[in-house]
């Protein structure tokens, strides 16, 4: 692509019309104008980078909030975005808090939560455990598990 851009500018430095060179190269006369402007403009013919819409938060406020969101596991996207705010002036959504944790790995995770066994549930599995075990834990025989499973 770099080349081929060399190539139009070359072309027109040696005195060709940009009708000659879009011509020549099948390309529009508009994008040779443009092309040809820019180059005259800052000479350069790479196109500038331009990163979209601006961040709300700086690189530095996305580590506060990451440097926060660690030392306080449970605190949550809400409370990190008030947290951020009353320390930064930075007000930002708890969707843009999200975001930014999410980039550097840290996720919301939700703990693992068992059924609570009644207490004829927990008397049964002692009298399993104690059948299948006996009375100590340490004696199981893997012939009895596997027997136990089928």
């Amino acid at each position: 692509m770099i080349f081929l851009l060399c190539r139009i500018i070359g072309r027109l430095e040696c005195g060709r019309t940009h009708l000659e060179v879009s011509e020549k190269l099948g390309i529009a006369q508009s994008v040779i104008s443009r092309l040809c402007q820019r180059f005259q403009d800052d000479g350069n013919v790479s196109r500038c980078y331009s990163t979209g819409r601006p961040r709300v938060t700086t690189p530095n406020e996305d580590r506060y909030l990451a440097v926060t969101a660690k030392r306080n596991r449970r605190s949550t996207a809400s409370d990190l975005s008030r947290q951020l705010s009353s320390a930064t002036g930075t007000t930002v959504s708890r969707q843009t808090v999200y975001r930014r944790l999410g980039h550097i790995g840290l996720y919301a995770r939700r703990p693992v939560r068992c059924v609570p066994l009644t207490a004829t549930h927990s008397h049964l599995r002692l009298a399993w455990s104690r059948e299948l075990y006996g009375d100590d834990p340490f004696t199981m025989d893997i012939d009895q598990i596997i027997i136990a499973y089928k």
